[in-house]
């Protein structure tokens, strides 16, 4: 009696595990967008590109918004001056957006979105990576993002990366651009 209760089972698990929608990309196993996720929250991404919220236990990740990177409706005014001594950096409180000596960076939407990484190809996201650069090429990926570390990874965990951030839900947010230090 247990047999064809197993085969049933069985039968239906494959029935609902084929009509169900994939948001795993292309060419990509669920298993590297996986591991992808696993690399992405080991190395701390949604540290600075989910944006944070009070809650009772202190800051929190806003998951609602998870790598959708600084909120586009919070236009931040300008940031403190330090005094000289080993305070050299300030950041907002959703850990979003960072002053310092290199200008104000704002951590960046990673969604799949238009206002996010859309138009980029993996080719593109490795290459930013391993050379610091905005795009691969243009202006230099900024503080605090640790690009130089990341840079590290195999080719593999990237692509990993990459696979993951493909699977994430879609965020419109336009984050605003990096202001380099000598337009504060």
């Amino acid at each position: 009696m247990t047999v064809p209760i197993s085969i049933a089972s069985f039968v239906a698990i494959l029935a609902l595990s084929a009509s169900s929608e994939s948001t795993t990309p292309a060419g990509t196993s669920s298993s590297t967008a996986e591991r992808g996720e696993y690399l992405a929250t080991i190395d701390g991404c949604h540290d600075c590109h989910t944006p944070l919220k009070m809650g009772a236990q202190g800051p929190a990740p806003d998951m609602s918004r998870m790598l959708s990177g600084h909120p586009e409706q919070m236009v931040m005014p300008p940031p403190p001056a330090l005094p000289p001594g080993p305070w050299v950096w300030v950041g907002s409180g959703t850990n979003t957006a960072f002053a310092g000596p290199w200008g104000i960076s704002y951590s960046p939407n990673l969604t799949p979105h238009a206002t996010g990484l859309a138009a980029w190809s993996k080719e593109v996201f490795v290459k930013a990576i391993r050379s610091g650069r905005h795009f691969g090429t243009s202006r230099p990926i900024l503080p605090p993002m640790p690009w130089q570390t990341m840079a590290r990874m195999t080719d593999g965990d990237l692509e990993a990366i990459w696979a993951y951030l493909n699977t994430v839900p879609p965020i419109a947010n336009h984050v605003p651009d990096a202001v380099p230090a000598a337009h504060q």
